[in-house]
């Protein structure tokens, strides 16, 4: 298997291992990828020299904290804690104009190409804002906005169906978003990613009992992105 990714390891023990999944990574193979297509659990198992079992999702096109299991056993506890809301989950994107603080709560879909849909809460608050000089369609010189979500239910794409919903549609999301800002700015940063970092993640230890809590930086084309669009 081709490794061209670099998978920083958070935490270790005989239970668990803490990564930064790099962008566009598929957490585990499935029946669309080639069968020498790499994936996180196989990479992490090459790493670690350990069985590895999956224990939440985190899209392929999401960068960040993912936790995962060196038993079965402890994935089943993990995935209870998570089942049962008891995990502590901090996301950050680039999203288009300023959705301020408050919560999305509109039921979304559950899988692609699909129109069954649960129920799905999404807090989130506006940390930064900054006006730039794109304009298109009927929008004139759109603002960016760096933004901190909290998922309280955890659906297939349930972040970036929200503010796509709401039309604070994540940069670079060509699934969900506006396809027509996102070719805007790959064709000045030539960025290509999905706005969207798994920045903290925070649970109890199936073992020991500890509550552990970890964070992640965000990836660097995140400050890329706003310092194109900075207005000097």
């Amino acid at each position: 298997m081709n490794n061209s990714y670099h998978i920083p390891v958070i935490y270790e023990d005989n239970d668990i291992v803490v990564v930064n999944k790099p962008v566009n990574l598929p957490v585990h193979k499935n029946d669309f990828m080639p069968n020498d297509a790499p994936y996180l659990t196989n990479l992490v198992g090459e790493i670690t020299g350990k069985w590895i079992f999956n224990v939440h999702r985190l899209d392929s096109k999401t960068s960040g904290l993912i936790v995962l299991a060196l038993s079965k056993e402890i994935a089943h506890e993990l995935t209870v804690q998570f089942e049962k809301k008891e995990v502590d989950k901090t996301y950050y994107a680039i999203v288009r104009e300023n959705p301020g603080d408050g919560t999305f709560m509109e039921k979304v879909v559950v899988k692609k190409k699909s129109n069954f849909k649960k129920p799905a809460v999404t807090h989130f608050k506006t940390v930064k804002t900054i006006q730039t000089n794109i304009s298109y369609k009927e929008h004139q010189n759109i603002c960016l906005s760096l933004v901190e979500i909290k998922p309280e239910t955890g659906r297939w794409h349930q972040i970036r169906q929200h503010f796509a919903k709401n039309r604070f549609d994540i940069i670079g999301d060509i699934h969900h978003g506006d396809f027509t800002l996102n070719k805007i700015i790959l064709e000045k940063t030539e960025i290509r990613r999905l706005f969207l970092h798994a920045s903290g993640l925070a649970f109890v230890h199936p073992v020991s009992g500890e509550y552990l809590h970890f964070k992640s930086n965000l990836p660097e084309e995140f400050e890329g992105l706003l310092n194109s669009y900075l207005v000097t």
